[in-house]
């Protein structure tokens, strides 16, 4: 069977409705193209929108996190703070505990300077008041003569008169009376000396309530010191004084003293029976030294390391406070200086005393 012949319209028709198609199959591709993008981009909405909610939790996790850590920091830093304040409290407690520790030393050394210079002044004023009244006799005597040598004169020299004049000059035997009684005189101003002195060196080592940083020579507060203590040590060992040249010192004068006492009488107790105290000065390591050796028992080790804590003591109870040496050690750390310490059992110890020329 023969296909009929078409006609050239509708040729042309189909050619325009498959132009249509192919049209309308583009579009619908496009638009199929245009879903399909739509989609991914909803896709990409739905995954972001997860993730932002993610983080969203996760920074309202860190921000409760943050303001637990901000709490606890905050609670931590009162704690601190209340910590500092029983610190502070403490320390305040400490200073006023080593004030009336410093306190109480002074007025131990004080009542032990007391009997001491007591026993001292004694002495000297002892040995004068008894050559007073003996001068005092003296001088009587040496007037009952003037008086007879005058009345040898208002008789015109009679013989009777020279004749008792005579007796009474060989009675009291006038030469040693002459003599004696310079001897006297002399005793009586060198005890006065040793008065004066005495008491000046007592000023010199209190020096109450004195906080002055003065330029001192250490040798001369060292000589005062043992003026006051020597009634506590001139029983019991001879002093030996080697002294070296040494510059002026910047120091608390009158703490420096009670160290310089600590250690004198320390040195004195050591001591059985009789023996030798040894004080060297010098200079050195850029400033001076005062060392005290003595003859006594000597430490050993485990008592040295010790030695310098409060109320340890090696003394029989009721002997000491044990507060001596922990005073003089604070008292040398304050000047910037230090104390060291030699001894050996049987051998005596040596204590040497360093301190910067100047304060720092």
């Amino acid at each position: 069977m023969t296909d009929p012949v078409q006609n050239p319209d509708q040729g042309a028709e189909i050619r325009r409705l498959e132009k249509i198609n192919r049209a309308l199959m583009a579009r619908v591709e496009r638009d199929m193209n245009g879903l399909s993008s739509d989609f991914g981009l909803f896709q990409a909405d739905v995954a972001l929108e997860s993730q932002v909610r993610e983080r969203t939790c996760e920074l309202e996790n860190a921000l409760t996190e943050n303001e637990k850590i901000t709490r606890a920091l905050a609670l931590a830093n009162e704690s601190l703070a209340k910590e500092h304040d029983q610190q502070r409290k403490l320390i305040r407690q400490l200073e006023d505990t080593h004030q009336q520790l410093l306190q109480s030393e002074k007025l131990a050394a004080i009542g032990q300077l007391a009997a001491g210079v007591a026993h001292e002044i004694n002495n000297p004023i002892g040995f004068v008041s008894s050559n007073l009244r003996t001068l005092s006799d003296y001088v009587a005597k040496l007037m009952q003569l003037i008086d007879l040598y005058q009345a040898r004169l208002d008789l015109n020299g009679s013989d009777d008169s020279v004749r008792s004049i005579r007796e009474f000059r060989e009675s009291i035997d006038l030469e040693f009376l002459r003599e004696d009684t310079a001897a006297l005189i002399a005793e009586s101003k060198d005890g006065a000396d040793r008065v004066r002195r005495i008491v000046q060196d007592l000023r010199d080592f209190s020096r109450p309530g004195e906080e002055e940083w003065l330029w001192v020579d250490l040798r001369h507060g060292l000589d005062s010191t043992l003026n006051v203590v020597w009634n506590e040590i001139k029983y019991k060992a001879d002093v030996v004084k080697a002294y070296a040249d040494m510059p002026l010192v910047e120091c608390l004068a009158s703490q420096v003293n009670q160290v310089f006492m600590n250690l004198l009488l320390n040195a004195a107790q050591a001591i059985d029976g009789h023996g030798k105290i040894t004080l060297r000065t010098g200079q050195a390591e850029g400033g001076v030294f005062v060392a005290v050796t003595d003859t006594g028992q000597g430490m050993e080790q485990a008592v040295i390391e010790r030695i310098f804590d409060p109320f340890y003591t090696t003394k029989p109870v009721g002997s000491g406070t044990g507060l001596g040496l922990s005073v003089s050690y604070g008292i040398v750390c304050k000047h910037g200086g230090r104390i060291e310490v030699q001894s050996k059992v049987g051998n005596g110890s040596t204590f040497t005393l360093w301190l910067p020329l100047a304060r720092a």
